[in-house]
Protein backbone atom coordinates (compact mmCIF):
# COMPACT_ATOMS: atom_id res chain seq x y z
CA UNK A 1 0.00 0.00 0.00
CA UNK A 2 1.32 3.37 -0.78
CA UNK A 3 1.12 6.78 1.29
CA UNK A 4 -1.11 8.20 -1.08
CA UNK A 5 -3.48 5.33 -0.67
CA UNK A 6 -2.85 5.21 3.45
CA UNK A 7 -3.59 8.73 3.53
CA UNK A 8 -7.15 8.58 1.62
CA UNK A 9 -8.18 6.34 4.47
CA UNK A 10 -8.56 6.44 7.96
CA UNK A 11 -5.94 4.92 10.28
CA UNK A 12 -8.76 2.85 12.12
CA UNK A 13 -9.85 1.31 8.53
CA UNK A 14 -6.85 -0.38 8.08
CA UNK A 15 -6.54 -4.26 8.23
CA UNK A 16 -4.35 -5.35 11.32
CA UNK A 17 -1.83 -6.41 8.91
CA UNK A 18 -1.84 -3.00 7.09
CA UNK A 19 -1.72 -1.14 10.63
CA UNK A 20 0.93 -2.71 11.50
CA UNK A 21 3.14 -2.12 8.33
CA UNK A 22 2.09 1.56 8.56
CA UNK A 23 3.53 1.62 12.41
CA UNK A 24 6.52 0.14 11.26
CA UNK A 25 7.34 2.23 8.38
CA UNK A 26 9.43 5.26 8.16
CA UNK A 27 6.68 8.12 8.82
CA UNK A 28 5.51 9.77 11.93
CA UNK A 29 2.02 8.67 12.19
CA UNK A 30 0.24 6.05 12.83
CA UNK A 31 3.15 6.18 16.40
CA UNK A 32 2.96 5.25 20.12
CA UNK A 33 -0.03 6.75 20.39
CA UNK A 34 -2.29 5.55 17.73
CA UNK A 35 -0.68 2.08 19.36
CA UNK A 36 -2.08 3.27 22.75
CA UNK A 37 -5.53 3.76 20.93
CA UNK A 38 -5.35 0.57 19.99
CA UNK A 39 -4.31 -1.32 22.83
CA UNK A 40 -7.11 0.14 24.71
CA UNK A 41 -10.02 -0.82 22.26
CA UNK A 42 -8.73 -4.34 21.75
CA UNK A 43 -8.85 -4.33 25.47
CA UNK A 44 -12.28 -3.08 26.55
CA UNK A 45 -13.20 -4.95 23.50
CA UNK A 46 -13.04 -8.30 25.46
CA UNK A 47 -14.98 -6.45 28.42
CA UNK A 48 -18.26 -6.42 25.54
CA UNK A 49 -17.41 -10.04 24.27
CA UNK A 50 -17.27 -11.39 27.74
CA UNK A 51 -20.40 -9.80 28.29
CA UNK A 52 -22.31 -11.14 24.45
CA UNK A 53 -20.67 -14.80 26.03
CA UNK A 54 -23.00 -13.97 29.72
CA UNK A 55 -26.55 -12.42 28.27
CA UNK A 56 -29.01 -15.16 28.00
CA UNK A 57 -27.90 -17.52 29.93
CA UNK A 58 -30.02 -18.55 32.98
CA UNK A 59 -27.17 -18.54 35.66
CA UNK A 60 -26.49 -15.49 35.33
CA UNK A 61 -30.14 -14.29 35.00
CA UNK A 62 -29.73 -11.91 37.74
CA UNK A 63 -27.08 -9.87 36.50
CA UNK A 64 -28.57 -9.52 32.85
CA UNK A 65 -29.43 -5.85 33.30
CA UNK A 66 -25.94 -5.40 34.66
CA UNK A 67 -24.34 -7.11 32.00
CA UNK A 68 -26.28 -5.33 29.31
CA UNK A 69 -25.34 -2.19 30.93
CA UNK A 70 -21.84 -2.65 30.90
CA UNK A 71 -21.09 -3.86 27.57
CA UNK A 72 -23.55 -0.47 26.30
CA UNK A 73 -20.58 1.68 28.08
CA UNK A 74 -17.92 -0.67 26.97
CA UNK A 75 -19.36 -0.45 23.42
CA UNK A 76 -18.96 3.72 23.70
CA UNK A 77 -15.89 3.15 25.30
CA UNK A 78 -14.50 1.27 22.28
CA UNK A 79 -15.80 3.67 19.42
CA UNK A 80 -13.86 6.61 21.16
CA UNK A 81 -10.90 4.56 21.72
CA UNK A 82 -10.67 3.86 17.81
CA UNK A 83 -11.79 7.16 16.94
CA UNK A 84 -8.54 8.62 18.71
CA UNK A 85 -6.47 6.68 16.40
CA UNK A 86 -7.22 9.03 14.17
CA UNK A 87 -7.46 12.44 16.28
CA UNK A 88 -4.16 11.45 17.41
CA UNK A 89 -2.56 11.01 14.16
CA UNK A 90 -4.48 14.28 12.94
CA UNK A 91 -2.64 16.79 15.91
CA UNK A 92 0.83 15.54 14.48
CA UNK A 93 0.45 17.90 11.44
CA UNK A 94 -0.14 20.85 12.50
CA UNK A 95 2.37 20.24 15.21
CA UNK A 96 5.05 19.29 12.70
CA UNK A 97 4.27 22.08 10.78
CA UNK A 98 4.58 24.62 13.55
CA UNK A 99 8.15 23.14 14.37
CA UNK A 100 8.92 23.80 10.59
CA UNK A 101 8.20 27.73 11.24
CA UNK A 102 11.36 29.48 11.15
CA UNK A 103 12.51 30.51 14.39
CA UNK A 104 12.93 33.88 13.56
CA UNK A 105 9.16 34.23 12.96
CA UNK A 106 7.94 36.14 15.88
CA UNK A 107 4.12 33.81 15.38
CA UNK A 108 6.44 30.50 16.04
CA UNK A 109 6.08 29.84 19.56
CA UNK A 110 2.37 31.11 19.88
CA UNK A 111 1.72 28.73 16.92
CA UNK A 112 4.30 25.86 18.68
CA UNK A 113 2.37 26.41 21.88
CA UNK A 114 -0.89 25.80 20.51
CA UNK A 115 -0.37 22.78 18.60
CA UNK A 116 1.70 21.20 21.50
CA UNK A 117 -1.56 21.42 23.45
CA UNK A 118 -3.77 20.31 20.96
CA UNK A 119 -1.47 16.69 20.63
CA UNK A 120 -1.72 16.39 24.32
CA UNK A 121 -5.37 15.90 24.01
CA UNK A 122 -5.97 12.69 22.33
CA UNK A 123 -3.34 10.60 24.70
CA UNK A 124 -5.14 12.23 27.62
CA UNK A 125 -8.60 10.99 26.79
CA UNK A 126 -7.33 7.75 25.90
CA UNK A 127 -5.71 7.21 29.48
CA UNK A 128 -9.61 8.81 30.87
CA UNK A 129 -11.12 6.11 28.25
CA UNK A 130 -8.98 3.22 29.59
CA UNK A 131 -9.41 3.97 33.07
CA UNK A 132 -13.21 3.97 32.83
CA UNK A 133 -12.61 0.46 31.26
CA UNK A 134 -10.74 -0.90 33.65
CA UNK A 135 -13.66 -0.24 35.65
CA UNK A 136 -15.92 -2.23 33.60
CA UNK A 137 -13.68 -5.11 33.37
CA UNK A 138 -13.22 -5.26 37.04
CA UNK A 139 -16.82 -5.60 37.31
CA UNK A 140 -17.54 -7.83 34.56
CA UNK A 141 -15.03 -9.86 35.68
CA UNK A 142 -17.12 -10.39 38.98
CA UNK A 143 -20.52 -10.64 37.36
CA UNK A 144 -19.61 -12.03 34.19
CA UNK A 145 -19.53 -15.91 32.91
CA UNK A 146 -16.29 -17.37 34.20
CA UNK A 147 -15.95 -19.20 31.35
CA UNK A 148 -14.38 -15.68 29.87
CA UNK A 149 -11.97 -14.70 32.60
CA UNK A 150 -8.98 -14.85 30.82
CA UNK A 151 -10.21 -12.47 28.24
CA UNK A 152 -10.95 -10.56 30.75
CA UNK A 153 -7.62 -10.86 32.17
CA UNK A 154 -6.29 -9.92 28.25
CA UNK A 155 -8.40 -6.72 28.13
CA UNK A 156 -6.75 -6.00 31.75
CA UNK A 157 -3.21 -6.21 30.44
CA UNK A 158 -3.74 -4.38 27.14
CA UNK A 159 -5.76 -1.27 29.60
CA UNK A 160 -2.83 -1.26 31.52
CA UNK A 161 -0.57 -1.07 28.65
CA UNK A 162 -2.62 1.19 26.82
CA UNK A 163 -2.69 3.76 30.04
CA UNK A 164 1.31 3.47 30.18
CA UNK A 165 1.97 4.00 26.48
CA UNK A 166 -0.40 6.78 26.37
CA UNK A 167 1.54 8.94 29.36
CA UNK A 168 4.52 8.89 27.81
CA UNK A 169 2.79 10.71 24.65
CA UNK A 170 1.37 13.49 27.54
CA UNK A 171 4.95 13.88 28.80
CA UNK A 172 6.79 14.37 25.56
CA UNK A 173 4.91 17.03 24.70
CA UNK A 174 4.21 18.85 28.08
CA UNK A 175 7.94 19.27 28.75
CA UNK A 176 8.07 22.03 26.08
CA UNK A 177 5.04 23.95 27.03
CA UNK A 178 5.99 27.66 28.11
CA UNK A 179 2.40 27.34 30.08
CA UNK A 180 4.06 25.42 33.03
CA UNK A 181 1.00 25.91 35.04
CA UNK A 182 -1.33 23.99 32.48
CA UNK A 183 1.48 21.17 32.02
CA UNK A 184 1.08 20.54 35.27
CA UNK A 185 -2.22 20.10 35.62
CA UNK A 186 -2.03 17.61 33.13
CA UNK A 187 0.84 15.93 34.44
CA UNK A 188 -1.18 15.42 37.72
CA UNK A 189 -4.24 14.14 36.11
CA UNK A 190 -1.64 11.70 34.15
CA UNK A 191 -0.13 10.75 37.36
CA UNK A 192 -3.14 10.01 39.09
CA UNK A 193 -5.01 7.68 36.45
CA UNK A 194 -1.30 5.79 36.11
CA UNK A 195 -0.87 5.71 39.75
CA UNK A 196 -4.64 4.13 40.55
CA UNK A 197 -5.41 2.39 37.38
CA UNK A 198 -2.18 0.74 36.24
CA UNK A 199 -1.82 -1.20 39.41
CA UNK A 200 -5.81 -2.17 39.47
CA UNK A 201 -5.43 -3.48 36.09
CA UNK A 202 -2.17 -5.55 36.74
CA UNK A 203 -3.75 -6.47 40.06
CA UNK A 204 -6.96 -7.71 38.19
CA UNK A 205 -4.21 -9.64 35.50
CA UNK A 206 -2.70 -11.52 38.37
CA UNK A 207 -6.17 -12.51 40.12
CA UNK A 208 -7.11 -13.44 36.51
CA UNK A 209 -3.39 -15.98 36.27
CA UNK A 210 -3.76 -16.89 39.91
CA UNK A 211 -7.39 -18.33 39.08
CA UNK A 212 -6.63 -20.20 35.74
CA UNK A 213 -3.58 -22.07 37.43
CA UNK A 214 -5.29 -22.95 40.28
CA UNK A 215 -4.19 -20.24 42.93
CA UNK A 216 -7.76 -19.37 44.02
Amino acid sequence: MTEMQVETRSLADLSCREFAAELAAKRSVPGGGGAAALAGALGVALCSMAGAFTTGKARYADVEDDIKRMMGEAEELRRTLVGLIEADAAAFEPLSRAYGIPKKDPARARVLEAATKTACSAPVEMMRACARSVELLEEMGEKGSRMLISDIGCGAALCSAALKAASLNVYVNTRTLADRAYAEDLEHEVDQLLDTYVPRSEALAARVSDHIRGGE
